[in-house]
């Protein structure tokens, strides 16, 4: 029986421009909805079992949206979402959605502050250890200039599951790997850290990228992390500013014919599955 393919990272939004002010200028074929029945075509002609949806916006109502459309949907096999980990009402915002068993983690934009050393604030930190009660992961959404600062973090809470998404966005378009390289296979030594192959499309030349120029990253995932803690994700819709869903995926899926068919599996469904105790649909 195959095993289960799971796209561990895409989005839904009804699209205004005070919600998602991040969509530029240069973005502009994002500023529309992308609901389920945008996606779920796209995921059976890629032969994809289902998905998880992440948050894309700072806000416990898209949190709830996003896990009503998990229980309307079930290709939608669990829910990123979002809760103020700083504040004083998070144990109180956490057991309210735990109870939604669709919620599988949290993440928050940390990319977006203007705090380098975010990720160590105490008041964040006191929210990072009121998750493991719940079984929750969290996403780790950074560039590569926070990598050390995310090793320092993830060291905090050994018991804690982190996954990083977009593989902290190497600069791809400008084809440096040196510190970015590095500072990965740091973050990496520990291991409850995942990472997803995901992102990657976006983070190169949108008009003129091709996989071999993607090839050098994932070889520094591969050796860093191992088939065992890493997991394909779309980005959809994102991922359309360059590459339909088809390409954004099959950057991964052609990338790993080279492993061993259990090692495939992982990278392409069981690792996600597992990470975030996902059920099939």
């Amino acid at each position: 029986m195959r095993t289960l393919r799971v796209d561990a990272h895409q989005h839904f939004w009804i699209y205004n421009a005070d919600d998602y002010d991040w969509i530029a200028d240069d973005m502009q074929g994002l500023r529309r909805d992308f609901l389920p029945s945008d996606l779920a075509p796209v995921l059976e002609a890629s032969a994809i079992d289902g998905c998880v949806a992440v948050q894309a916006r700072s806000s416990l109502a898209e949190t709830t949206w996003l896990l009503d459309l998990a229980d309307q949907f079930p290709f939608i096999l669990g829910v990123v979402g979002w809760v103020d980990l700083c504040s004083a009402r998070v144990a109180d915002d956490l057991a309210a959605l735990a109870a939604r068993k669709k919620l599988v983690g949290l993440r928050h934009i940390v990319q977006a502050e203007p705090d380098d050393h975010f990720l160590l604030r105490p008041d964040f930190c006191r929210g990072i250890a009121a998750l493991e009660p719940y079984g929750l992961g969290y996403d780790i959404l950074i560039y590569p200039r926070h990598l050390p600062v995310a090793v320092e973090f993830a060291r905090r809470f050994p018991r804690q599951r982190f996954v990083l998404d977009h593989l902290a966005k190497p600069l791809i378009k400008a084809g440096e790997l040196g510190d970015w390289a590095r500072d990965l296979r740091a973050l990496a030594a520990l291991d409850n850290v995942w990472c997803k192959l995901s992102g990657m499309v976006t983070e190169a030349d949108w008009h003129a990228w091709s996989p071999a120029q993607l090839t050098p990253y994932i070889d520094v995932a591969l050796e860093a992390f191992g088939a065992d803690r890493l997991m394909i994700g779309s980005d959809w819709p994102v991922c359309t500013l360059a590459a339909d869903y088809a390409s954004a995926m099959a950057v991964v899926i052609d990338d790993t014919r080279r492993l061993s068919e259990s090692e495939r599996d992982r990278v392409l469904g069981l690792n996600a599955q597992q990470f975030w105790r996902l059920e099939a649909p």
